[in-house]
């Protein structure tokens, strides 16, 4: 395992676009995250190819890796972060150089499609990457004190943090409507099964995660805490048949426990019927679960490690505790 170095103040951050491209990112959310960003002492610079847009709303495979390639191989950037997801960033995964990474450790944040990215890097290399907020998700003007306080335990500093619920949460197109927001009380953690484990944590996207299945991009599953989370294009029905999916991998059986990020509104996953689609799965009887957690596709945002420790407790004591990250 390699833990890149932290941020501290006047570090600059590298903006890059292996999915989707900055040029759908409105300069008014461009202004707001620039802000928050100058707030927190960091210096934020973007890569050459980022607003390139073509059919796909990306730009090629080659400008992409370039802008990956370029942002490790620069000493000045301490931090990578994705302007936002999409679909394709696994089209990178046969053209990186995983040398050139491994022999330049930083930060790499993005969640998502970039599930696919910090996944596939974490299995290659053994750097810790971090599933957390987009660029764009800092150009939210209201709601984003959460996401910059995790964001600021996670790489700002060494010290292991207990994730707390938000206390309010969000499900909005907010980057058309700064004002006029929908906020809804947190009710907190809720859990199935019992325990208290430790593990190595990997996860993000659940539909992401499973593209890297069968290939020399999936991490090991032994050992682990697997954090993840899926969209509003989820349903049951699809989230059923990708979280058994995701059972059928070698070593699951060696799984310790299970956080799930909270799920948009439109996918219509009731408490009720996702706790149903848990019991109809024999592999996770008896299976520390945590779901609801403040990770997803909704916002506030929590950062975590991917390939980094962590600790959960269900049961009468709900408990994330991040360690090693």
């Amino acid at each position: 395992m390699i833990i890149p170095e932290k941020l501290k103040n006047n570090d600059e951050i590298r903006i890059i676009a292996p999915s989707r491209s900055l040029k759908l990112i409105s300069e008014e959310c461009r202004d707001y995250a620039n802000r928050c960003f100058a707030e927190m002492g960091l210096k934020v610079t973007f890569s050459k190819n980022c607003e390139i847009s073509d059919d796909f709303m990306s730009s090629s495979i080659e400008e992409r890796i370039e802008d990956l390639h370029e942002a490790f191989a620069d000493k000045n950037v301490k931090c990578i972060l994705t302007v936002i997801g999409g679909f394709n960033s696994n089209q990178l995964l046969r053209y990186i150089d995983y040398d050139l990474i491994k022999s330049n450790p930083k930060i790499l944040c993005g969640y998502s499609d970039i599930t696919a990215l910090s996944n596939a890097i974490y299995s290659k290399t053994g750097l810790v990457t971090y599933s957390g907020p987009h660029y764009s998700t800092f150009g939210m003007k209201k709601g984003i004190d959460y996401t910059i306080e995790y964001f600021k335990r996670c790489l700002f500093s060494k010290d292991e943090y207990k994730i707390e619920p938000s206390k309010m949460w969000s499900d909005d197109l907010w980057f058309l409507e700064q004002e006029e927001r929908n906020f809804y009380k947190n009710s907190g953690y809720k859990s199935l099964g019992s325990g208290r484990v430790e593990g190595k944590i990997i996860g993000g996207n659940l539909c992401t995660l499973n593209l890297l299945q069968g290939t020399e991009f999936m991490p090991d599953l032994t050992e682990t805490l697997l954090f993840i989370e899926d969209d509003g294009m989820t349903s049951p029905e699809i989230f059923d048949r990708d979280l058994q999916s995701l059972i059928h991998q070698p070593n699951f059986e060696k799984v310790r426990g299970i956080v799930f990020g909270r799920f948009q509104i439109e996918s219509k996953m009731e408490e009720k019927l996702f706790e149903k689609i848990i019991s109809t799965k024999a592999e996770l009887k008896n299976m520390p679960i945590i779901y609801n957690a403040d990770f997803g596709h909704t916002t506030p945002h929590i950062t975590f490690p991917v390939g980094g420790y962590g600790e959960i407790s269900s049961g009468e004591k709900i408990e994330i505790i991040i360690k090693k990250h």
